[in-house]
């Protein structure tokens, strides 16, 4: 039986929930929605709205029109970022992005953009203030995670978004580790796009994901694709209103119906009790690793500084090792390597060789920690 510690890479298992309404849509609806008038594709349409609705409740959006679907977060970070910008603009970023954000950045840079890249401590904070110094006239946007995929440390998003407020520049919050975990609320963080992922935090299943964009800022943000949207069909040139700009072709309406029904999970059961059992797991494991020798831990001091996730090297063996040993010897899956966020690694100082990382989601359990634990400690003995 294996222990599953890789939720920052994509939640598992899933609630049954989520399973039961993806067969449902399979069954009984399998329509392509907004493209017909029968009854089955208005039920199908149904679905849609009804999911942008529970997102919005989640996040604070006050208008689920605001939502768009996208395939996953790496494609709505690329609608925003390869959308916006163009040479001789300037984007403010921080130095433990993932690369769904940096790879287009750097694209960017090498055509003219101007980036800027606030260094973050190894513990992977830095002071929002900092940024005041950073901004230019030519400022056109500031990007940031919300949590670290590497680490779990949790920017202070609502400040930053202050900040960016103050000198009306957009602010794009990259939630893929926080979605369905912390509290988000577009309105009161001042966030003016947010970009999330449903097969983590949200317990959707893979190929979901989306964007919220604040009223009229669409306007500045260029579709990456361009084709049928069940709208407008009169015209031959891409709808310029939400969300059918940035909804080209048939969407994965079968994942959407168990994005909702993993939304509807969390509301159920509530986002708080959620992000305490996970944070009592990641406590757990902290405190039974922390005096081993050998063991190093990175990331933000206190655990309530972070998501459920645990970056950890043991002095003598590699991160593939560890992860290697803990499959084969007790079942433990975990994540080796750079995280696809090189840049975090150089900040944190395990760069490259990476870190094992354990995450933690809602379905684990404290014998699983312990048995982590007691796993950990027999490899410092090696």
């Amino acid at each position: 039986m294996s222990i599953y510690f890789d939720n920052a890479a994509t939640s598992w298992p899933k609630p049954v929930s989520v399973i039961e309404a993806m067969n449902r849509f399979n069954l009984d609806i399998g329509s392509n929605p907004g493209r017909s008038g029968h009854h089955l594709s208005v039920e199908s349409g149904r679905l849609l709205y009804n999911t942008r609705e529970i997102l919005a409740e989640l996040f604070g959006v006050s208008d689920p029109l605001r939502i768009a679907f996208t395939s996953n977060i790496t494609h709505s970070l690329n609608i925003i970022i390869m959308g916006m910008l163009k040479p001789g603009d300037h984007v403010i970023t921080t130095s433990i992005e993932h690369n769904s954000v940096m790879r287009p950045l750097r694209e960017l840079e090498s055509r003219g953009l101007e980036l800027t890249v606030i260094p973050c401590s190894s513990a992977g904070l830095f002071d929002p203030d900092n940024i005041h110094k950073y901004i230019k006239s030519n400022t056109k946007l500031i990007i940031t995670t919300h949590s670290s995929n590497v680490t779990g440390t949790i920017l202070p998003v609502t400040e930053i978004g202050k900040i960016a407020s103050q000198y009306g520049i957009p602010y794009c919050v990259d939630s893929a580790q926080s979605a369905g975990v912390l509290d988000i609320d577009v309105v009161k963080s001042h966030i003016d796009i947010l970009c999330f992922t449903g097969h983590k935090g949200l317990f959707g299943p893979m190929g979901t994901g989306g964007l919220y964009i604040k009223k009229d800022l669409e306007k500045a943000i260029a579709p990456l694709m361009y084709g049928g949207t069940g709208s407008r069909s009169e015209l031959e040139i891409q709808p310029d209103f939400m969300p059918d700009k940035y909804e080209s072709g048939t969407l994965n309406t079968i994942g959407i119906a168990g994005l909702y029904a993993g939304v509807k999970f969390i509301t159920d059961t509530g986002l708080s009790a959620i992000h305490a059992k996970e944070n009592s797991l990641l406590k757990r494991f902290i405190t039974g690793v922390s005096g081993f020798k050998k063991t190093i831990l990175y990331g933000a001091e206190n655990p309530d500084d972070r998501t459920a996730v645990s970056a950890f090297n043991i002095e003598g063996l590699t991160p593939s090792d560890v992860s290697y040993y803990l499959d084969e010897q007790y079942g433990i899956l975990t994540r080796p390597g750079l995280h696809c966020a090189p840049s975090a690694h150089k900040t944190i100082g395990t760069f490259p060789s990476g870190t094992n990382r354990i995450s933690f989601g809602y379905f684990n359990t404290p014998d699983e920690v312990d048995t982590a634990i007691r796993a950990i400690h027999e490899l410092t003995k090696q």
